[in-house]
């Protein structure tokens, strides 16, 4: 058990409080506090410090602490491009491939009319279920499969269609807004 004197310097084991004895009354020590507070403490909570006791913190532990300390900052949110706000989209591969496990056997003809029954099923569903734009994935090729949708489209009077987002699709897609109050 450590001795303490009047005059010596003290600090708290379980708080950042320092200051001086000022007096000694059984186990009960008086310290008067670096900002000029008289506290009582029992012996076993305070330690002597000598006059060359110095604490050393890095900036590194500071900013640490300040860091635990500080409330988290609010993240800024992403704005979002009118034209990208609305997420409900759909996409359908009119890829062969996509629609059937082999075209043995497949005319030409008959593999053009599953895609484009296919694409018109889509759209029908899309229509029903309020989805404002489908994107058609229909390749580049020769050019039939998008001339025939085009056909397709061009029959539905609350349809607008354009070619798809060149940077993602290419030219191998078309769009389709479908005006949903009519």
């Amino acid at each position: 058990m450590t001795v303490f004197q009047i005059g010596d310097k003290v600090e708290t084991l379980d708080d950042v409080i320092g200051g001086i004895v000022k007096r000694i009354s059984g186990d009960e020590i008086t310290i008067e506090t670096d900002d000029g507070f008289l506290l009582e403490f029992r012996g076993d909570e305070l330690v002597k410090m000598s006059k060359t006791d110095v604490i050393k913190v890095s900036n590194h532990e500071i900013a640490q602490v300040k860091a635990e300390k500080e409330a988290p900052k609010k993240r800024k949110q992403q704005t979002v491009k009118p034209k990208e706000r609305n997420p409900s989209k759909m996409e359908v591969d009119l890829h062969i491939q996509q629609l059937t496990n082999s075209t043995r056997g497949m005319s030409n003809f008959e593999m053009l009319n599953l895609q484009l029954e296919t694409a018109k099923r889509q759209l029908e569903f899309a229509i029903k279920k309020r989805i404002q734009k489908v994107i058609f994935i229909h390749g580049v090729g020769e050019g039939v499969l998008k001339e025939e949708l085009n056909y397709l489209f061009r029959r539905y009077e609350n349809v607008k269609y354009y070619d798809a987002e060149y940077q993602k699709y290419g030219l191998g897609a078309t769009e389709v807004y479908i005006f949903q109050n009519s």
